[in-house]
């Protein structure tokens, strides 16, 4: 079976992500990344996030994929020594000279190629291979029949990686440069500003100052937005195209996004092929309840860009309610608030157990020296919320909104 690969921006993220049925994570140090603002995660971190892992027989991929300068070269050193004391999995790379880099320096450290380095052929696949590289991420431009012909063209000891959902960038796997121009973040040194999120209005050359809304819904216009990748329906046809590991984007995202994505793949891909209708419709239902834009496949299918184009703001159909903070006694559960909720209200059960969509209708919390609480209100607080539901540290209670 493929691997499902997880985002994991904080050590919170993580554990969601390895608790809700991840094989890996994915995340960055604190330098050398592109997800600069993802929280990331600093040597020590790094150290116990590894142990953590490689405790659940799961594992653990850092993220070196910024587009390297001369000047990086030197402190790079000093950071993959570290990395390869903590015993990491794989390094994600972009850059050729990083590659070669850690070839000649730290010949013992797996190399994975990040999809920023746009992987498109066969060629460029056996050349990569001959450097060393053990993974390549498959640039997002291509189709699975594409993907198909490249794996038959390729030594079978190579393995490929490719992305089965979340955001997409409307540049060429992900190398854009708008961000730069606009606000001098760059994006391929881990600062982007997400400029193609902003909302645009255009203007005629001889009519100055006069400018026209590009329209697209009553939110916003986003001509430059892609929409969110979703392959959930199509995760066999992939690995009988030679796909070996599936990545969600996602490192900005929340915890929730991350449990609700990654529970939803889990379970597809544990069904395999003799999932039933019913069963896809439910988990295809389930990428509705967190934060997305409207989902495409892609390029996967033989699609055209434009299909992936002019998206609107994000939405959701569920909100994260709390946090399973401890086990149940089979009367009561202690949970940590995460938005508001009230007694009267149905909440739903997030959960890798049987307990996945269960309701729960909030008929009594207290506060955690019993006191009686009619309005979780206070952000982040502790209450006991009583059910018989079995449920565990670690799921998630959500609310409907739309």
């Amino acid at each position: 079976m493929a691997e499902l690969l997880a985002p994991a921006g904080t050590f919170e993220k993580m554990e969601t992500a390895f608790r809700f049925g991840a094989d890996a994570v994915y995340f960055a140090g604190k330098k050398f990344g592109l997800r600069a603002f993802a929280g990331n995660f600093d040597d020590e971190e790094i150290e116990t996030a590894t142990k953590y892992a490689h405790d659940l027989g799961k594992k653990v991929y850092i993220t070196i994929n910024i587009l390297a300068h001369e000047a990086d070269f030197e402190e790079l050193g000093e950071y993959l020594k570290q990395l390869v004391k903590y015993n990491v999995d794989a390094v994600i790379v972009s850059d050729l000279g990083v590659i070669q880099f850690i070839r000649e320096n730290f010949p013992g450290l797996t190399i994975h190629v990040s999809t920023q380095a746009n992987i498109l052929n066969s060629f460029a696949i056996k050349l990569l291979y001959n450097l060393g590289v053990k993974r390549i991420i498959l640039a997002r431009e291509l189709s699975i029949e594409e993907i198909k012909k490249i794996r038959q063209n390729t030594p079978k000891e190579i393995e490929l990686e490719a992305f089965v959902h979340g955001a997409m960038c409307i540049a060429y796997s992900g190398r854009c440069l708008l961000s730069n121009y606009l606000t001098s973040r760059d994006a391929n040194r881990g600062a982007c500003a997400q400029a193609c999120r902003w909302e645009y209005t255009i203007t005629e050359k001889s009519r100055k100052g006069d400018e026209y809304e590009i329209q697209e819904d009553d939110k916003g216009t986003y001509i430059l937005n892609s929409k969110d990748l979703m392959m959930i329906e199509h995760l066999s046809e992939l690995e009988d195209a030679g796909v070996s590991s599936f990545k969600i984007e996602g490192r900005m995202k929340s915890p929730y996004y991350v449990a609700n994505t990654v529970n939803a793949y889990r379970r597809a891909m544990d069904l395999g092929k003799n999932i039933s209708k019913e069963q896809m419709e439910l988990l295809k239902n389930e990428l509705y309840k967190s934060s997305h834009r409207k989902y495409t496949t892609g390029f996967y299918l033989g699609a055209k860009d434009k299909e992936c184009l002019q998206s609107s703001s994000p939405v959701q159909t569920y909100e994260y309610m709390a946090y399973v903070i401890g086990d149940s006694d089979g009367e009561k559960v202690l949970i940590e608030q995460r938005n508001r909720f009230k007694v009267g209200e149905v909440l739903q059960v997030l959960s890798p157990s049987n307990c996945f969509n269960q309701d729960i209708i909030v008929n009594k919390l207290t506060g955690e020296k019993g006191e009686d609480v009619l309005d979780a209100k206070n952000v982040q607080q502790k209450l006991y919320i009583y059910t018989n539901l079995p449920l565990k540290r670690g799921d998630i209670l959500r609310k409907k909104i739309i």
